[in-house]
């Protein structure tokens, strides 16, 4: 069952179009990532479905109620759709202390007193910020306020919660931390939870499912991490997700070559595209799919090394065309570590080809 849909909405500012035509659904119980670059719609859709702005065309749903719909000219005012928002600068209260921040939703609501205390004691435990509930914002840190503005959205709505890049503002390590605490909540409450994000990795690593938002307001691919990364849609996922290399090609009678700036093309493979080509043919390959090879025909120089702990990162030059590679630091240490100005072998596996933005077959 869906806890959110979407159906057909368009949104325009003047005539800017946001996203236009843009369905989505969000099964209950699910944490599901949206993401996007900057502009491209993603904080829009949010206010859209929250009710501080109204589409010009479409229906939003959640769970079975409507609240809104262009047509039938519903358009249920935000307080009453029942959904909690955590917003990136927290919007915790300075001048209330956490007891009154978490509580104030339930107050407005004039919910009575127990269920009051209950659900914003039961809240603050789910959190672990029982034993604040008498400090101001001021006197915690920023990971303590974020959980408060938790605490507060999940005394809001036990049905929909919305994070809004809800831990950019956090350290690396604070990071990691929060991401767990919200995946370790979500499964003790079984809150459907939409995070907005422009952030893949913590995408990738929170959610069940994330949507990618191109700039344009389409979303190209809804999936799973594993999905997205091992079959992404188009060139803009590839991209966007994770890092990339591309490589330029041609296709020849017997196979397809790399056309690097200088030298001669260097054969690639004997396979060669199914369908005629339209645009710019690349390889799109990622860092750790490119691995050092002496025997390889396909030969680059290091121009730079550098240890990064768990891995080694490797800048290379090939004929002009610039490959960045990722060694796992134990591989290294079983072989060999390359110096900067060394010619080696390099093999690429797993590479995608791509026409313009869409992916092409190779026979």
């Amino acid at each position: 069952m869906e806890s959110v849909r979407f159906e057909n909405v368009t949104f325009r500012y003047g005539k800017h179009t946001i996203f236009e035509n843009l369905s989505l659904k969000i099964d209950t119980s699910q944490i599901m990532g949206i993401v996007g670059p900057s502009g491209c719609g993603k904080t829009t859709l949010i206010r859209c479905l929250c009710g501080f702005i109204k589409p010009e065309t479409g229906s939003i749903y959640i769970g079975d109620d409507c609240v809104y719909s262009a047509e039938k000219r519903i358009h249920v005012a935000p307080e009453r759709r029942n959904i909690g928002v955590v917003f990136q600068d927290y919007a915790v209260w300075p001048h209330m202390t956490v007891w009154e921040n978490v509580t104030y939703p339930m107050k407005k609501r004039r919910a009575p007193r127990e269920e009051i205390e209950t659900r914003a004691r039961h809240a603050l435990e789910q959190v672990r910020m029982t034993g604040y509930e008498k400090h101001l914002p001021s006197q915690l840190s920023g990971g303590q306020q974020q959980r408060v503005a938790i605490a507060r959205a999940l005394v809001s709505s036990r049905d929909v919660i919305v994070l809004d890049e809800p831990i950019t503002n956090l350290d690396a390590k604070l990071r990691e931390e929060m991401i767990l605490e919200i995946r370790m909540i979500q499964k003790a409450v079984g809150t459907t939870i939409i995070y907005i994000t422009h952030d893949q990795e913590a995408a990738l690593q929170l959610c069940d499912k994330t949507a990618i938002m191109e700039s344009d307001g389409v979303i190209c691919q809804i999936g799973t991490d594993e999905e997205i990364i091992k079959s992404p849609a188009n060139r803009f996922v590839f991209t966007f997700i994770g890092v990339a290399n591309f490589v330029p090609l041609t296709a020849l009678d017997d196979g397809v070559y790399i056309k690097p700036p200088v030298g001669n093309p260097v054969n690639l493979t004997t396979k060669k595209p199914v369908k005629p080509l339209e645009q710019e043919f690349v390889m799109g390959i990622r860092p750790m799919d490119i691995v050092f090879d002496d025997s390889s025909p396909i030969r680059a120089v290091v121009k730079s090394s550098t240890f990064l702990g768990s891995q080694y990162n490797y800048f290379l030059d090939l004929s002009g065309i610039s490959l960045r590679v990722q060694a796992n630091t134990l591989d290294v240490l079983q072989s060999r570590e390359y110096q900067e100005g060394e010619t080696v072998g390099i093999r690429f596996l797993q590479p995608l080809w791509f026409d313009g933005k869409k992916e092409v077959t190779l026979c």
